[in-house]
């Protein structure tokens, strides 16, 4: 078998990923997933959710295929059905679905232990949901549940089952991994088989990342001759999860060459848009979508792409929307440094460069993080009167109490101006930024909306560490993060606000540079 030239993805995380721990979609953020992974990630198929679950799950599948009719996509919009007659056929024809992926039994196992039934009776009751759903104007695929485990245990029951089902008016059979239990080379031989033995069948194959292998076989399955894949966003799903969808598709395009209507600039918003209905974070270093991918730690790695793109490779940031950064701490050299002053606009001295990077070094070693916006205040700090530092907080009292509105009273300098002023708000910080919005008000500023929040002590460390707050700020489309060091959380985030603040500050000066 030869892989084919188009492969359909079919993205399951509104049915297969809502099975992950502690994840529910609510029908509203059902809409919006669906939505944006049609028209904008453009995918082939979406599987929305299971026939029968509730009331509510039937909302949102009506308004998913609401819409979807009037798009002209309603045959891309799937939902997954069971052998149980009319029950779910009319639950999804009630809710206006036109497509069924109806849940057989794959193995010889689970139709006799779970089913307590034989194969001819798993197929009488096949077939009389089959008819029905045809009857009722539905497009019919065809699970075939535990197909990995059925096809190793008992090959005879799964080809007894295709022969009895190969000639009805099925669109696809999906061949589903249930267990992540295979590997790569099981399941090319396994679907080079089935597609050798049905060579007018259109398989799917669905994994599960049990092994931590979703992505490679998908691949092999495609290259066995699989003509679908399923995937979840962000790794959703139950367990370990399904095969990511982000890496799925690049690793289709890259390694084999097939054809996919996918847009890749739209992979890491569909990322950021389902971690936040899910509440499931995305690691730092996921593949193609995790914050820390495009990013250069080692100096030497920096060097190498300053002198002709040595450490570039065809997963450009630029593919998926991105853009290519340099880390800062103890494993940076010259060329990360000047990587950074380069977006920043600053230029510095070869002496000067040595002596900021000694100290970017020194905070390494003490496990500080170091960002680029910090650049600007390490640069404040090594080279004292060559920098700037716009605001100084001279006296800050902030004070909370039970059941009672929290305080701020602060003095600051700004440019040489001293300003006192006071505040209140939900809580110690909110009333620290209300305060201090107050003064900033005088020079037409206001500090951004917050996107992130988090405030960590380092591991092992006991109640007197230090604390550190990182915050991310949205501001004119262009994220920002800036960190703040003290003893009290409620300072670290103060003075992560005043490195904001300087940043802005300086942003109304003449000249930017150092």
């Amino acid at each position: 078998m030869e892989a084919p030239r188009r492969v359909e993805i079919l993205d399951t995380t509104l049915r297969d990923g809502e099975q992950t721990q502690g994840v529910s979609f609510s029908p509203e953020e059902k809409f919006h997933l669906a939505r944006a992974l049609l028209e904008r990630v453009r995918v082939d198929r979406i599987e929305i959710a299971s026939a029968r679950v509730s009331a509510r799950e039937q909302e949102a599948v009506a308004k998913i295929c609401a819409w979807a009719a009037d798009e002209g996509l309603a045959e891309r919009v799937e939902v997954l059905g069971f052998v149980d007659h009319t029950l779910s056929v009319d639950w999804i024809c009630q809710a206006g679905g036109k497509v069924i992926n109806l849940l057989t039994k794959g193995s010889e196992k689970h139709c006799r232990l779970q089913l307590g039934k034989t194969l001819e009776e798993h197929l009488a009751d096949i077939l009389r949901t089959l008819d029905y759903a045809l009857a009722r104007g539905l497009t019919v695929n065809v699970y075939l549940e535990d197909w990995s485990n059925g096809y190793r245990d008992s090959p005879d029951y799964v080809f007894a089952l295709l022969d009895r089902l190969k000639d009805l008016n099925i669109r696809r059979f999906m061949l589903p991994d249930t267990l992540g239990v295979m590997a790569p080379e099981e399941v090319a031989s396994a679907i080079a088989a089935m597609g050798a033995r049905y060579p007018t069948l259109h398989f799917d194959f669905h994994p599960h990342n049990d092994y931590g292998l979703g992505t490679a076989n998908c691949l092999y399955a495609v290259r066995a001759g699989a003509k679908g894949v399923h995937c979840t966003v962000n790794c959703l799903g139950e367990r370990a999860g399904n095969a990511a969808l982000a890496e799925v598709v690049v690793v289709l395009r890259d390694k084999l060459g097939v054809e996919l209507a996918v847009d890749e600039s739209q992979l890491v918003r569909i990322s950021d848009m389902v971690e936040r209905f899910s509440g499931k974070r995305v690691a730092a270093n996921a593949p193609i979508v995790g914050a820390d991918v495009f990013t250069q730690t080692a100096g030497i790695h920096a060097d190498g792409d300053q002198k002709g793109g040595l450490y570039h490779s065809p997963l450009t940031p630029e593919r998926f929307g991105r853009v290519r950064s340099y880390a800062l701490g103890k494993m940076s050299g010259k060329a990360s440094l000047r990587k950074n002053l380069e977006r920043l606009g600053i230029e510095l001295s070869e002496e000067q460069q040595r002596k900021v990077l000694a100290r970017i070094v020194e905070l390494g070693d003490a496990k500080q993080i170091v960002t680029t916006d910090d650049l600007p205040f390490i640069i404040a700090d090594v080279l004292e009167g060559e920098s700037y530092q716009h605001i100084r907080l001279l006296g800050c009292a902030i004070t909370s109490g039970l059941d009672l509105p929290s305080t701020a009273s602060l003095r600051v300098e700004i440019d040489g101006q001293i300003h006192s002023t006071s505040g209140a708000g939900n809580g110690g910080f909110d009333a620290f930024i209300d305060a201090i919005n107050k003064v900033l008000a005088r020079y037409d500023i206001r500090l951004p909306e917050l996107v992130d929040y988090e405030v960590r002590i380092p591991k092992g460390g006991h109640t007197s560490a230090l604390t550190e707050c990182i915050i991310t700020w949205e501001a004119c489309g262009r994220t920002r993060t800036t960190r703040g060091v003290h003893v009290n959380q409620v300072f670290a985030s103060v003075l992560a606000a005043l490195k904001l603040i300087n940043l802005l500050l300086e942003e109304r000066q003449p000249s930017a540079s150092a």
